[in-house]
């Protein structure tokens, strides 16, 4: 299995000589209904104080402008009646302005919401990170197109991700019953097809994969814990550091992770 590696430390080379010292670069984050939104918020603050981008964005649906400060970082996008996201080509557009996009959720149950982010990810032309019940959103919803773009990353947990093997009926399975290095080949073989990247959490081992090659971390080794993995600190890290090292995708995300 000379597709499938384990790192216990970080990469030896120092990818934060790479972090520049003048600000640049423009991020998306996007999500949040009107009933939840702090997460979003939350997350563009430490992106904001941790790493010089040049302009972060806070794409929401326009259900929350009267809650919210008129602040220039804000994007407000037509809402549905329920409060979230309504519109596909707003969203393709917010996504294809950005350098680095993060679709961070909180979609509510709203159809027309969800409908229109799994449009959205399949047109997205610059680098899009998804990952709580955006992953969702796209396992719903006919995800064929989408994982067709080499743009996507996933930040998926296991049930998500069996979610996605079972709608494009791929015949390779994967189950939270299998091993670390049976999930380790159905990815390996999963990413040959399809052209997006991977992070997912299994058998205590964060799992990277991209063009075949599959990357297991401790989660043991890291900061984080089975909960913590998923409230979006660690996606932004990944945003950021790929955002700086656009060309190689593992060796990026290993770092954040570190």
């Amino acid at each position: 299995m000379d597709y499938f590696k384990k790192l216990s430390e970080k990469p030896a080379e120092d990818l934060t000589w790479n972090i520049p010292e003048k600000k640049q670069g423009k991020v998306n984050i996007i999500g949040g209904n009107s009933q939840s939104f702090r997460a979003e918020i939350k997350i563009a603050e430490f992106l904001g104080e941790k790493y010089p981008i040049e302009k972060l964005n806070l794409v929401l649906p326009d259900a929350l402008k009267n809650k919210l400060p008129p602040l220039p970082n804000f994007i407000f996008l037509k809402s549905t009646d329920s409060g979230s996201f309504a519109e596909a080509e707003e969203l393709k557009t917010a996504l294809n302005a950005a350098d680095f996009n993060l679709i961070l959720g909180d979609f509510s149950k709203n159809s027309v919401t969800r409908k229109a982010v799994a449009s959205a990810c399949g047109f997205a032309e610059k680098p899009l990170l998804i990952t709580r019940d955006g992953v969702d959103c796209l396992a719903e919803n006919q995800p064929e197109r989408a994982l067709m773009n080499e743009n996507l990353i996933f930040l998926a947990t296991m049930p998500q991700l069996i979610k996605i093997f079972r709608a494009v009926y791929y015949p390779k399975m994967i189950l939270l019953s299998q091993s670390l290095v049976q999930v380790a080949e159905a990815l390996h073989k999963f990413t040959l097809s399809y052209p997006v990247s991977i992070i997912t959490l299994h058998s205590g081992q964060i799992l990277l994969a991209k063009n075949g090659e599959v990357v297991a971390v401790p989660l043991e080794k890291t900061n984080y814990t089975p909960l913590s993995v998923w409230q979006g600190e660690l996606a932004a890290k990944i945003v950021a550091m790929n955002l700086y090292n656009p060309d190689n995708f593992i060796k990026a995300t290993s770092f954040a992770i570190f």
